[in-house]
């Protein structure tokens, strides 16, 4: 007797749980492909069916992967907040995977909820490369789970949805206002690794700095306070400055706090602007301009996109770009306290 088991049959054709017991029970729900690659492992195999894989087939899934980067971010919390109150509404579960770049490699992860049978992945990782990519792509393809990327995107693709702003169009508007003030020296604070929103903050940067003939200055630090306070203190010793604009809210506070301390005053001497509009802001002194990003929404759409994506219906605009705003405060010289 054979002692194949369905499990055998997922890895060795390369799909879901849920794909063999279709192809299975409700061939017609399968792509041709997919159902004869399935029906020839079984046969090599010499798989027999039991009632688990046929109840596989009448299961209504609802669980939901999340795929997050580091859950000490004020932003991701917020969107999870929004990714939580929707899922509820539908009565879905949530597999909340987090990134450890020690341990857990990204592929690990994803391999871990295939074999979890998850409905659907909502990505939220914004450090994609284009192996990354790959790996979302078979998961979207081969496995047939549905993916939405939450807050991050991969250039010139649309083959994955994906819920954001324009960080372009934000990056060239907060460096615009600074360039309005009168500010010359403006520097673009961002990070050390490749992130590709960031990437989209720099680009609008670029181009505001280029339309005003201004020479553009990015300087590449760390989110870590404890590394990007020592950067801070050493390199504005020697550069001119006198505009900031930092990828995260949590690294504009940083710059500021390094700036009071050597007592340069904000923003008379310095206007300091961040990007998302969370908590660090308010609690900034002085407090915080920045682009306000709507997280919660960011985290609400997304989710309901992928409820469509699961539920197979039509989903129309594959790359959802909200609207953001900027609030203005003390850290500019235009604000609005």
């Amino acid at each position: 007797m054979s002692k194949a088991t369905i499990y055998d049959v997922a890895g060795a054709a390369r799909v879901s749980l849920a794909t063999v017991s279709r192809a299975i029970n409700n061939p017609e729900k399968v792509k041709p492909e997919t159902r004869e690659r399935v029906l020839r492992v079984i046969e090599e195999l010499g798989y027999k069916p039991n009632a688990f894989a046929k109840g596989l087939a009448s299961r209504k899934s609802t669980t939901v992967a999340v795929v997050v980067p580091d859950m000490s971010r004020a932003s991701i919390a917020e969107m999870m907040n929004g990714i939580a109150d929707i899922a509820r509404v539908y009565k879905y579960s949530i597999l909340l995977y987090i990134v450890d770049n020690e341990d857990n490699t990204e592929e690990d992860i994803l391999k871990e909820i295939v074999a979890a049978q998850v409905d659907g992945l909502l990505y939220l990782n914004d450090e994609i490369t284009d192996k990354q990519h790959d790996l979302l792509r078979t998961i979207n393809n081969e496995y047939q789970i549905p993916i939405v990327l939450t807050n991050t995107l991969y250039p010139d693709a649309d083959d994955i949805p994906s819920v954001s702003i324009d960080y372009e169009v934000a990056g060239y508007e907060m460096t615009k206002a600074l360039i309005n003030e009168g500010r010359q020296h403006i520097f673009m604070v961002s990070t050390v690794r490749k992130y590709m929103v960031n990437d989209q903050k720099e680009q609008g940067y670029l181009r505001a700095m280029k339309e005003a003939n201004l020479e553009a200055k990015i300087m590449r630090t760390s989110g870590r306070i404890s590394i990007n306070t020592e950067h801070f203190n050493e390199y504005f010793k020697n550069h001119k400055v006198d505009g900031v604009v930092a990828v995260r809210d949590s690294i504009a506070v940083s710059f500021i706090n390094v700036a009071r301390a050597n007592h340069v005053k904000i923003p008379e001497d310095i206007s300091v602007a961040g990007f998302q509009n969370t908590k660090y802001a308010s609690l900034s002194r002085p407090n915080l301009t920045c682009v306000d990003v709507p997280i919660y929404d960011i985290g609400a759409v997304s989710m309901r996109v992928l409820t469509k994506l699961m539920n197979q219906e039509t989903v129309e605009d594959r790359t959802v770009k909200l609207d953001h705003d900027i609030i203005y405060r003390a850290s500019t010289l235009k604000n609005e306290e």
